[in-house]
Parts: C-alpha cells; sequence; structure tokens
C-alpha cells in the first residue's frame, strides 16, 4: 500500500470516542446513579466519585460557566470574577449536608476567614470594578478638575491660601483649638 493511500483515509470521530456521549450527561444537584449508593468507606474510587463527588461538583461546574458568561469572562481578558471563590460558595451553599441552613456569603464561610486572617488577598484593581460608564465619569470629572485648576484665577486664589496656611500657622491653630475643646470635655 503507497503512503499516500494510507495517510489520506478519512478520520472517522467515533473511533476517538469510545463511550457514546450520551453517558456524559451532566447530574442535576443531588442525583445519584440508579442503584443503592455503596458505603463510602469500602467503595472503589470510581463509585466514590460517581455516587458522592460528581453529583454536587457537575453542576457546580456547569453553574460556575454559566456565571463566567453572565460576567463575561469569554469576551476579554480581564475581569473581576474569580471562579475559584464562586465555585467554594456554590459547593459550600449546595452541600447536601447543609440543606436546611442559609445562603453563607463567601467570605463568612468559615474556613475562607481562617484562611484570609493568614493570606490576606490584594484589593480588585479599581479598573475591574467599574463599569465602563463610571470609569468615564470619573476620567471626565478629573479632567475639568484639572482644567479649571489651570486656569489664571484658580491659581492665583491657591497660591493665596498656601501663603495664609503658612503665615498664620493654620495646623497650629487647629491643634491649640482641639486641645482646648478636649480639655472642656474631660472636665
Amino acid at each position: 500500500v503507497p503512503l499516500e493511500a494510507a495517510t489520506l483515509q478519512p478520520i472517522l470521530m467515533e473511533e476517538f470516542f469510545s463511550p457514546p456521549a450520551a453517558e456524559y450527561v451532566l447530574p442535576t444537584l443531588g442525583e445519584v446513579p440508579p442503584g443503592e449508593p455503596p458505603d463510602p468507606k469500602k467503595c472503589s474510587p470510581r463509585e466514590y466519585l460517581e455516587f458522592y463527588i460528581f453529583p454536587v461538583v457537575l453542576p457546580g461546574l456547569a453553574a460556575l460557566l454559566q456565571e463566567a458568561e453572565k460576567e463575561k469572562c469569554f469576551e476579554g481578558r480581564r475581569t473581576k470574577f474569580i471562579p475559584s471563590d464562586f465555585l467554594t460558595e456554590w459547593l459550600y451553599n449546595n452541600n447536601p449536608k447543609r440543606k436546611d441552613e442559609s445562603f453563607t456569603e463567601l467570605f463568612s464561610i468559615p474556613f475562607v476567614k481562617d484562611w484570609l486572617k493568614d493570606r490576606p488577598r490584594p484589593p480588585i484593581p479599581l479598573s475591574l470594578l467599574l463599569s465602563e460608564e463610571d470609569a468615564s465619569i470619573l476620567i471626565q470629572s478629573f479632567w475639568r478638575g484639572y482644567r479649571v485648576r489651570c486656569d489664571s484665577e484658580i491659581q492665583e486664589l491657591r497660591q493665596w491660601q498656601r501663603k495664609l496656611r503658612d503665615e498664620k500657622n493654620i495646623t497650629e491653630v487647629v491643634k491649640k483649638f482641639w486641645t482646648k475643646q478636649e480639655a472642656k470635655g474631660k472636665l
């Protein structure tokens, strides 16, 4: 058989996927495979995953993808959405052992509080927190303020205030005033 004939054969995708796709339908929350649940301490790892882990984790991953799509994570490079935070909160609140308990926010979860006490996280940059409209308003107000401060009359006023502060020693006057006020309060 010539080499060209062997390499140009069509590839059937079914050959790559041994189990049918119907086996991989995501379960809904709490839905376990049919049959009696095995003893978690004596069952095989596969049975443990199928009966105890996948019924909770797979719906959580589906919810994570839906939330990421809602937060428009697939449209840009940067986003304020933190998938691990969402999944942690979702799994904690949808834990079958916590059925009757109320919703708990991420930073109120006990183990998250303990973790963040020792390892505080940096704040989310303002550029990720602001909407485009809020950011444009902030930039425009800064620009307007800059243009006003460039005005010669405003410059003259600011120099006069600076000179007055230096000559009258306003900070000392204010300190003395508050010292007197505190002394009156202690009597």
